[in-house]
């Protein structure tokens, strides 16, 4: 038991570290193309570098190292989850979260397009399904909730069920409402989940941790039939299977990374960024510097996409496979406002 407690422990922490480097990675990429990150870093970029000022996170005076909207996010979660305990975390504990999270400075000068709306909403106390209503109809617009807002943060519901992805699922769809209620979101965010939780087994492997976040994808679109809003647009499931092929038929990084960004996307769009994210850990058999790397150089919302990608990679390999002294750089720049230590201790507890 106490062999299953260590592991769970550097799973934990290696899942919630690796997600904040690669947000913090990808914060001097963000928005770029790849021929841009080429021409900007002459060649990948390959270390935390101050953001330029013409991404989002060096428009707002952001340095090297530190984390952004994603990471931060997933560590407010998780300090609500240790606060509230998974078995009582519901939607309500999740926009307490999202509140104080909008609060705290400068993250909350990164907030997403839906974010950004529905913590006005919530603000101002309106209700949130009235966003983007079309003429005098009930009905929103299909964009509405679709980005992968919940899908960034939503690491720790995998973490605190360790192999149990189905109620990494449930937890994760606590945190899609009020902001991200469409079946798009919300299959992503359990794609995401159910993958950290099956990364979170002693006995997990790449192939293992892929099922599961194709039955994730699958379990949040009945989630989302049953309970929330079906929209327009691609499926998650298809649309990560199109990724997956993408990365077993490239054997090249950069090859691998155009092929994804002209086929399948890299934007804040859910549809695109999510299955970017779960085929570069595919393609770097989850080795979790390299996967942040890969991510951080996919170009356009590399953040995300690199918080996400992470978050499974760190839990697979576990705290001891990440670079000490990247590692380290990283905890000191952010330990002011969140001590990913302690976070991870806190939060191993619920596992």
């Amino acid at each position: 038991m106490c062999q299953i407690r260590q592991k769970y422990d550097d799973k934990v922490l290696g899942a919630l570290a690796c997600a904040g480097m690669g947000d913090a990675l990808g914060a001097a990429t963000e928005l770029y193309s790849i021929d841009e990150i080429l021409e900007r870093y002459h060649g990948f970029i390959a270390d935390f570098q101050t953001p330029p000022n013409d991404t989002f996170a060096g428009s707002l005076g952001g340095i090297a190292g530190l984390i952004t909207d994603d990471a931060s996010q997933m560590y407010v979660f998780a300090e609500g989850l240790i606060k509230t305990g998974k078995a009582h975390f519901d939607t309500s504990a999740w926009t307490e979260c999202l509140l104080r999270w909008a609060s705290m400075e400068p993250y909350a000068n990164y907030k997403g397009p839906t974010t950004e709306q529905v913590v006005k909403a919530l603000k101002e106390g309106k209700p949130t399904n009235t966003i983007g209503l079309i003429g005098t109809s009930s009905r929103q617009a299909p964009n509405v909730g679709t980005t992968n807002g919940a899908a960034m943060r939503v690491a720790p519901a995998g973490l605190v069920w360790p192999g149990q992805p189905e109620k990494a699922c449930e937890l994760a769809f606590a945190t899609c409402l009020p902001s991200h209620d469409t079946n798009i979101a919300i299959a992503s965010a359990c794609a995401i989940a159910a993958g950290v939780s099956t990364a979170m087994l002693a006995d997990a492997t790449v192939e293992k941790i892929i099922a599961s976040t194709l039955r994730g994808a699958e379990y949040g679109e009945e989630l989302a039939a049953q309970r929330c809003r079906v929209v327009a647009g691609p499926k998650i499931g298809k649309r990560l299977k199109l990724a997956l092929d993408i990365a077993q038929s490239n054997s090249r990084l950069e090859t691998f990374l155009r092929e994804l960004e002209g086929y399948v996307g890299n934007s804040v769009n859910a549809h695109e960024s999510v299955p970017s994210a779960i085929a570069i850990f595919a393609f770097c058999q989850g080795a979790p510097w390299q996967t942040i790397h890969a991510a951080a150089n996919a170009g356009n919302d590399t953040d995300s996409i690199a918080t996400m990608a992470g978050a499974m990679a760190g839990a697979y390999k576990g705290f001891a496979a990440l670079p000490s002294d990247k590692y380290q750089f990283f905890y000191q720049v952010n330990k002011k406002d969140f001590d990913v230590e302690r976070i991870a201790q806190e939060l191993s507890a619920l596992c």
